[in-house]
């Protein structure tokens, strides 16, 4: 009996080291090959495995052989670029550390003081009446990890998380050599301790596999931002590196936490709020911040969300927190009632609506079943009849401007393969490798020479990469003031002009097969030949005819002015 009982207790302490990892779905575990019953320490090896592999997407990229780093990149991807600085000579402690860093950038120092790190006895006195008692579970779960993986003493406590924990090891004991130790943090460091949190982002390369391949393998999303960003032909192949370089600074979320959690407080609190994701989520292609800010819910957080708890989790928000309007956290960190940082379970247009064959799997069962699971997220507020309603709105308006954007598109296709686009047979230099002199491609919006790219297919580019994205995405967000200017009307403004140009082109081509009628008919020269003497003549004539013609018209023009009178 005694030694049952030893079982028992054994495995009840054993049970938050096996935790089950509720929030990660089963798709993560299949695709790593570990069963969920997996201890922290072995979760989070084969987690940072699969994250660091170049193949499934860290580091420099398959174009990696066209691109150099800038000075800043080494802050955008510092596992691959980051070296330590060999002008600071110091080794320091932990206590030293914050001492330093008091006079040299004190900022940081002040920021940490204020966050949760600076602190975690403060979190062992919470009390079930304190809004933030949830942290008082989450920070035993966190020593669990760190005791699964050998960073923390089996009676030990965590006092603090410092400088010293996050840029060079967790509960180190020793001295840190800035030349030797120092590292920028990245996903798989916070992931030491956040294990749930980053198993749940990493989640996201799993679960968004599109039916017939229409975007990579777990893309787009977030955990796989990085390498959208630097496998994109023209961004490795164009000269200017800080142009390039500026999509970077959003395409980071794979490399580390930093764009939503902002150092060095790490509020969890702020990262609940839709400013959290503005920064990135903004801008011509992507105008999500900009709709949602003008939309009812926009309007109606900003008027009531310092009236809102921030302090509670995302799950009791509305029932006890006091929100009022859906957020972006609210929406898209939601699914099935449950909230994780996967955020691509129920993605379906995926923002970009011309992306070939998105339109088929929106609407077959691969599409519907995410359907499904929106009308769920909205429901929080609404009937469900209004949610359907609103959904097959999104879904057929953004069907409309598709189909505006197919026709024009399917016009400056055929002119570019029948090469009669403007200069297309004697003036279009090639892009820089990677890229390729195809038609419809990114690069056309991001390197121009001669007449690579002609307005025309600028044109189309932008018509669809940002009209028919804004068109979308106010339709998604509810803010029709971007569906119909920046969206329908821009979309239609560009169909017209495409329809006259190739309408002139059409006409061009007409006049130009006329003349070459008229040269086989002359024999002896080209109308058109000013050097020949036949030439001159054929002009001279041409003009001389001309001439007599505009004199008739005129003496009859000054006959009908006198007649008037």
């Amino acid at each position: 009996m005694a030694r049952y009982a030893m079982v028992v207790c054994g495995l009840l302490l054993a049970a938050p080291v096996h935790a089950q990892y509720p929030s990660v779905p089963k798709e993560t575990f299949e695709a790593l090959k570990i069963e969920r019953s997996a201890s922290p320490k072995e979760f989070h090896e084969a987690l940072t495995t699969r994250y660091k592999d170049p193949g499934r997407g860290a580091g420099k990229g398959q174009y990696g052989q066209y691109w150099e780093p800038i000075a800043m990149t080494k802050y955008f991807d510092p596992a691959t670029f980051y070296k330590p600085p060999q002008s600071v000579k110091e080794v320091a402690t932990r206590e030293q550390c914050v001492k330093c860093h008091t006079d040299e950038s004190p900022g940081w120092v002040a920021m940490w003081k204020r966050s949760t790190h600076s602190n975690l006895d403060k979190i062992r006195k919470l009390t079930p009446k304190d809004d933030t008692f949830y942290k008082k579970a989450k920070l035993e779960e966190v020593e669990a990890n760190l005791r699964s993986l050998g960073k923390l003493g089996a009676k030990e406590n965590l006092k603090e998380v410092g400088c010293i924990d996050c840029h060079v090891d967790i509960n180190t004991k020793k001295a840190a050599d800035h030349r030797v130790d120092l590292k920028m943090p990245t996903a798989d460091v916070c992931g030491n301790c956040h294990l749930m949190e980053y198993a749940e982002r990493e989640s996201e390369r799993d679960t968004i596999l599109w039916p017939k391949n229409q975007w990579p393998r777990g893309r787009p999303s977030h955990v796989l931002d990085w390498r959208a960003n630097v496998e994109t032909d023209i961004w490795a192949g164009m000269a200017q590196r800080e142009i390039a370089e500026g999509c970077s600074m959003c395409h980071t979320n794979q490399n580390k936490c930093d764009n939503c959690h902002t150092r060095h407080e790490f509020s969890v609190a702020d990262s609940r709020k839709p400013e959290a994701c503005g920064t990135c989520h903004s801008g011509a292609d992507h105008i999500n911040w900009e709709a949602y800010n003008g939309s009812q819910h926009g309007l109606g957080y900003q008027a009531s969300k310092n009236r809102w708890n921030w302090d509670l989790q995302l799950k009791d928000m509305v029932v006890k927190g006091g929100q009022k309007f859906p957020t972006c956290q609210s929406c898209h960190m939601e699914y099935q009632g449950k909230f994780s940082h996967n955020t691509v379970r129920k993605v379906r247009w995926a923002n970009y609506p011309f992306v070939p064959g998105i339109r088929e799997v929106v609407f077959d069962k691969w599409g519907m079943d995410r359907y499904e699971a929106w009308v769920k997220t909205c429901t929080t507020c609404h009937s469900e009849t209004f949610a359907r309603s609103y959904l097959e709105f999104i879904d057929n308006g953004t069907s409309h401007g598709l189909d505006k954007y197919d026709e024009a598109h399917n016009v400056v296709h055929k002119q570019f393969e029948a090469r009669l686009l403007t200069g297309q047979r004697t003036n279009r230099p090639a892009p820089p490798a990677p890229a390729k002199a195809l038609f419809d491609q990114f690069w056309q919006i991001y390197w121009s020479k001669n007449n690579s790219p002609t307005a025309i297919e600028l044109k189309l580019f932008e018509m669809a990469e940002d009209h028919l994205v804004q068109l979308h995405v106010a339709l998604a967000h509810q803010y029709p003031g971007f569906t119909y200017t920046v969206g329908w009307a821009a979309m239609n403004r560009a169909y017209v002009e495409i329809m006259d140009e190739d309408t002139k082109l059409k006409d061009r081509m007409l006049l130009m097969d006329r003349v070459s009628k008229l040269e086989e008919k002359s024999k002896t020269s080209s109308l058109l030949d000013f050097d020949s003497t036949n030439g001159k003549f054929t002009l001279g004539s041409l003009g001389g005819g001309m001439l007599l013609t505009g004199t008739l018209a005129l003496a009859g023009w000054s006959r009908r002015k006198k007649n008037q009178k």
